[in-house]
């Protein structure tokens, strides 16, 4: 048998490291789409429902090395609702030296804007996600950011001060006009990607188009089963908690459909706490 990788200890890496390890290839002409999901060894993606109730010190670190990498964070409007979603929390000087390494980041700094995608639009405006709201987070306007999913704020790598961006709402042609104005109205730009049904492909065009080429999905299990079925997938960033769950939780990728998409491992990362984190890409 022999040895294919040696896991890298976390705690020995440096911040800066740990971003070159997940930095975006170079020169990219067409978006680049990485999934990011949390997992326990026996493939449960959430605890007591959410995925946070999996995650470890580990995990949240790589997270949020992922979000300030990212040009756009892609999420499905169940994971937006069941996690709460707020806008992401960067820190503008370190996404502007990542954009001068040509890895990810923003030449301004800004944080990448939270996308949500819903067919139906059935999403509560007046939720934090939209700055517009009344319940968006106090200092939102004035350069506070709101907490991520999870909090793991106290992880972060460097100083989150970021201005909020106005979320992307991706939703199709036939959801209602009244709830794409009211979306619109809390300060989100709404984009249909679709007559009926949202297109991954439409949704990922729509991006590039805004010139968000560097994507990072954070779940759930049905839009990253629909991005895998329509060939989208780049890369998938799997952090295995060290437990079981047992009980009817899904796994990370859900689609009506069976598909083989065979993948190679960039990297893995064990933290002391026995978390594994494997950087999957397309062979």
């Amino acid at each position: 048998m022999q040895r294919i990788h040696n896991a890298i200890q976390l705690t020995g890496l440096t911040d800066e490291e740990l971003f070159q390890l997940y930095g975006y290839p170079t020169g990219l002409d067409r978006p680049w789409v990485r999934a990011n999901f949390v997992s326990s060894i026996d493939g449960a993606v959430t605890s007591d429902g959410l995925s946070g109730g999996l995650g470890t010190d580990a995990d949240r670190r790589v997270f949020l090395a992922l979000r300030e990498l990212a040009d756009v964070v892609l999420v499905g409007a169940g994971t937006a609702r069941a996690e709460n979603y707020g806008p992401a929390k960067t820190d503008p000087a370190l996404r502007r030296r990542l954009h001068e390494l040509g890895i990810g980041g923003h030449p301004e700094g800004t944080p990448p804007p939270i996308a949500v995608v819903t067919a139906s639009a059935a999403l509560d405006a007046s939720g934090r996600l939209f700055p517009e709201s009344p319940a968006a987070p106090a200092g939102t306007h004035s350069g506070a950011v709101p907490d991520s999913p999870g909090d793991p704020a106290a992880q972060t790598p460097g100083t989150q001060v970021s201005n909020q961006v106005a979320p992307l709402i991706i939703t199709t042609a036939a959801a209602p006009a009244i709830r794409k104005r009211q979306l619109t109205d809390a300060g989100a730009e709404v984009i249909e990607a679709g007559d009926v049904a949202v297109s991954p492909q439409a949704v990922l065009d729509a991006l590039a188009e805004r010139g968000l080429t560097r994507v990072l999905c954070e779940g759930g299990p049905r839009l990253f089963g629909d991005l895998l079925a329509a060939d989208c997938i780049d890369e998938l960033c799997l952090t295995t908690a060290p437990v079981l769950i047992g009980g009817t939780a899904p796994r990370i990728a859900l689609s009506r459909e069976e598909f083989r998409v065979t993948m190679r491992p960039a990297h893995i990362l064990l933290d002391e706490d026995a978390t594994t984190l494997i950087r999957w890409v397309r062979t």
